[in-house]
């Protein structure tokens, strides 16, 4: 998404995930804090960062087959006493697996099954304010493909960054009361979090408009036979940089009402050889981004869509499974009509494409995920 606009099997991961700065971490208290108010030190910190490490992975093997979804008990029923998840949060992450075991078997139908994976969450940082503290975590998890022909991607991975909300009870013992995904896109395969809409700078009705593409899987063959871009060049940009942001551009992650979706797949453009096209930032005929200034066509969904018609530089395709190397795809969820998401292609194989995406960051998903993730949703299918 855009900054601007509309934008598993690991027992013991909860014992072993990093601490970031544990031992550092302040607390901070609005206002004048009561004498009886709880304290949270270091071992408290770890605590948090540990049973945040146990819901993300008790959420990802849910996707897993033989995870721990199917054994008898959850890693967060190991946490009891001075923190663990409230009555209320229990239930509502029972719930949560439990949704997750359905989108495995979605993602099962469209040929896609995890035989392991790995989540790790990091602590970031510790807000408290009275009996109330918010711990803000970033998951990283991998996921490996149980099934892989030939050169096929053998994993996926993505980050996603979370807020928990923990509360004290009269004992000072904290409770996991809440969990909120903090990234704009909401698109880690282990969320159920609806993605925002992104809701476009200009009337879309007076813009080109972009055909649907079609989500069945076998279409008929589309060959990529282009030359004037250099396509192993975007995706080696793009993979390089799906969670190691280039400095050389602003980073719309937690801007406003969007993300840094398209900034992202324009910058792999870029890396191809597309070329800038100067003028008003607000013109979607113009097309230009660098550290200082860019064109609202550089960074937003649908200001890019207008803009790659026009120019001619892609050409719509009928299916999103037609997708190769260094074409992009777009969703949107709502299907509202004004588009929501942009990824770009970095691998193909065996008739799926894989696509890298920023808001959250996702290193080589495929496309049969998201559409199993996301079967209601609109698909627009770019050859560049």
């Amino acid at each position: 998404m855009s900054g601007t606009r509309r934008r598993v099997t690991i027992v013991g991961a909860a014992a072993t995930s990093v601490v970031a700065g544990v031992a550092l971490l302040p607390n901070w208290s609005a206002g004048a804090a009561v004498s009886d108010d709880p304290t949270v030190d270091a071992r408290t910190r770890a605590t948090f960062q540990r049973l945040a490490d146990a819901v993300f992975t008790d959420r990802t093997n849910a996707l897993v087959d033989g995870g721990r979804a199917d054994a008898d008990k959850p890693l967060t029923d190991g946490f009891s006493g001075d923190v663990a998840l409230s009555s209320g949060t229990a239930r509502t992450e029972d719930a949560t697996r439990s949704a997750l075991g359905q989108r495995k078997g979605k993602l099962a139908k469209a040929g896609e099954t995890y035989r392991g994976a790995s989540t790790t969450v990091t602590l970031n940082a510790v807000r408290v304010t009275g009996r109330t503290a918010k711990a803000e975590v970033t998951e990283t998890t991998t996921l490996t493909y149980a099934r892989t022909r030939g050169d096929a991607p053998k994993t996926t991975g993505f980050q996603a960054r979370h807020e928990l909300t923990f509360k004290a009870d009269r004992q000072g013992d904290w409770r996991l009361t809440g969990i909120r995904d903090t990234d704009q896109g909401g698109l880690a395969v282990n969320t159920l979090s609806k993605p925002a809409p992104v809701k476009a700078a200009t009337t879309a009705d007076t813009m080109p408009n972009a055909p649907r593409a079609a989500t069945t899987l076998n279409p008929a063959a589309a060959p990529k036979t282009g030359t004037t871009y250099d396509y192993k060049a975007m995706a080696a940009y793009a993979e390089k940089h799906w969670n190691a942001y280039n400095k050389g551009y602003p980073d719309f992650s937690g801007r406003g009402a969007g993300g840094d979706c398209t900034n992202f797949v324009s910058q792999s453009l870029k890396a191809g050889g597309w070329k800038h096209v100067p003028g008003y930032v607000y013109d979607y005929t113009r097309w230009f981004g660098n550290a200082d200034i860019q064109s609202h066509s550089f960074i937003g969904v649908n200001e890019w869509s207008w803009f790659a018609q026009n120019s001619k530089r892609t050409k719509p395709l009928a299916n999103v499974f037609q997708l190769d190397v260094g074409d992009v795809l777009q969703v949107d969820f709502d299907k509202d009509g004004s588009k929501d998401h942009t990824m770009i292609v970095t691998y193909r194989s065996g008739g799926v494409p894989y696509v890298t995406y920023h808001s959250n960051n996702t290193f080589r998903r495929s496309v049969a995920s998201l559409v199993a993730s996301y079967p209601n949703a609109y698909y627009y299918a770019y050859r560049t």
